[in-house]
């Protein structure tokens, strides 16, 4: 059985292929995902989640893996997200799903492989 960080990381991945899948859906372009609604959310509501399950990271695995990955500014953008009432810029929501999410993914998939 995974401990709870390698089954949050599991979660985590999880929403990063998620955003993968949405973004081969709609289309790899900032002006697609501009136009659509539906994609934003999408998009939204899987960092969103991220950044809550990146918060319950133990401290000791945030600290462990600082060099790697930035948690505070995922959890950052967790809250950005969730308390910014449709004004959060999507421009930034965009560059997020592009650049970090596949690196975030992989990240969370050699951490998985390795407690294997």
């Amino acid at each position: 059985m995974l401990s709870p960080d390698l089954q949050r990381l599991k979660h985590i991945r999880d929403y990063c292929v998620e955003i993968e899948k949405t973004i081969s859906r709609y289309g790899n372009s900032f002006e697609k995902f501009d136009a659509d609604m539906d994609y934003q959310r999408s998009v939204s509501f899987c960092i969103l989640q991220i950044g809550e399950l990146s918060g319950g990271l133990s401290p000791e695995y945030r600290q462990s893996t600082a060099d790697r990955i930035q948690w505070g500014p995922i959890k950052g953008m967790r809250n950005l997200v969730a308390h910014s009432y449709g004004s959060m810029s999507r421009d930034i929501i965009w560059e997020t799903a592009v650049t970090d999410i596949p690196v975030l993914k992989q990240f969370c998939e050699e951490q998985l492989l390795e407690q294997k």
